[in-house]
């Protein structure tokens, strides 16, 4: 079972007052939209990782949008 643990980070006003916006106008915490926010951060960032790892492996091929474009219409 996964428990729930507590972070502190340190934001500026302005990030702060943004997110103190959004939570009151979704009815929802700050804690909520922080988790969420940083769920997207790490998949994204996941997905950048397994896209750079690919691009600079010299074993895969790498073709242009171009081609990818000709390929798919095919």
């Amino acid at each position: 079972m996964n428990a729930d643990t507590s972070i502190t980070a340190r934001v500026s006003n302005i990030t702060k007052n943004t997110l103190d916006s959004i939570s009151k106008e979704t009815q929802r915490s700050r804690s909520f939209h922080i988790q969420k926010a940083l769920e997207l951060y790490i998949n994204d960032y996941a997905d950048f990782q397994v896209s750079l790892d690919r691009l600079n492996n010299p074993t895969d091929i790498n073709i242009s949008a171009d081609e990818l474009i000709n390929r798919l219409n095919a």
